[in-house]
């Protein structure tokens, strides 16, 4: 077993981590988080929406975008902490800004390294990157050069690390994936499959999932407003077939997090209710 699993506990798909009789025997978990920046928008406002709204929701399991300096720093990390205590909340999810370090990859290292004991921190086990606009910042190759480094700490920290497809993006269709899983194999390592994200790229979603199936460790659930754009709009008023991903996923056995990322948010004077009304479409697959 990978020394930091007896600190963090199995949880969800964590139990890939383990070769042992947890892994055997634990049964199929799937529960909803949500995104702060579905209640935050994109802005450094140190999670106050997600913190004043959230309490207020059916949800208790947050990813949290930690985009913005202090949210990194140790004070920042306790905040989280104690606020996430005090509203009980948990924290689920580190993610971290994009993956990008053209001719020098020291830097891009130290950061993910450190957003990983940022999710120690809190208690979680799970970071999350995507990469940089597509050919920039040392392109898919910069991306694995990264990954290579930093899955054997991921190992030994008992953290997965979490790819996340972007359109117009160093991670964006099946031939992206195809050359990152080849060249990186580390159980830790895995895909965040964001569905809309997917469908703005034109890329199809039951495609990726026949395909990657065991690597997919992490769901976005947002829609688009059509295929070719990525566009956040309500659920249902796109074209993304959430339903269908998370269907199939479960049928493969998929165990982890079905996260609402709702992000913009479409309106304030809405928010709480569109919230609510996407935790109404999703709850159902929570086991």
């Amino acid at each position: 077993m990978k020394s930091g699993i007896g600190l963090l506990g199995l949880s969800l798909s964590d139990s890939r981590l383990s070769d042992g009789p947890e892994k055997r025997t634990l049964k199929q978990r799937v529960e909803l988080a949500i995104a702060s920046i579905a209640c935050d928008g994109f802005g450094d406002v140190n999670f106050e929406p997600t913190f004043a709204l959230v309490p207020k929701l059916p949800f208790k399991n947050v990813e949290f975008n930690c985009w913005y300096g202090r949210n990194l720093t140790l004070q920042g990390i306790e905040s989280i902490r104690e606020r996430c205590k005090q509203t009980g909340l948990t924290p689920i999810c580190v993610q971290g800004s994009s993956f990008g370090a053209p001719g020098n990859i020291v830097k891009d290292v130290a950061h993910k390294l450190w957003n990983m004991e940022a999710a120690r921190k809190l208690g979680c086990s799970r970071v999350k990157f995507t990469g940089s606009r597509r050919g920039t910042e040392g392109g898919l190759e910069a991306v694995i050069n990264v990954l290579k480094e930093i899955a054997p700490a991921a190992e030994e920290m008992g953290i997965l690390v979490l790819v996340e497809n972007h359109a117009s993006n160093n991670l964006e269709n099946i031939e992206d994936y195809d050359k990152l899983f080849s060249a990186i194999s580390s159980p830790n390592v895995g895909m965040c499959m964001d569905n809309a994200h997917f469908d703005g790229a034109n890329v199809d979603l039951l495609d990726v999932v026949e395909r990657f199936h065991s690597r997919i460790l992490h769901i976005d659930l947002k829609d688009t407003e059509r295929k070719g754009i990525h566009n956040v709009v309500r659920y249902g008023e796109g074209v993304t077939n959430n339903v269908g991903v998370v269907e199939k996923m479960l049928s493969y056995g998929y165990s982890g997090y079905l996260l609402i990322e709702m992000a913009p948010p479409i309106s304030p004077e809405t928010l709480e209710t569109d919230l609510r009304n996407a935790h109404g479409l999703f709850h159902q697959y929570e086991r």
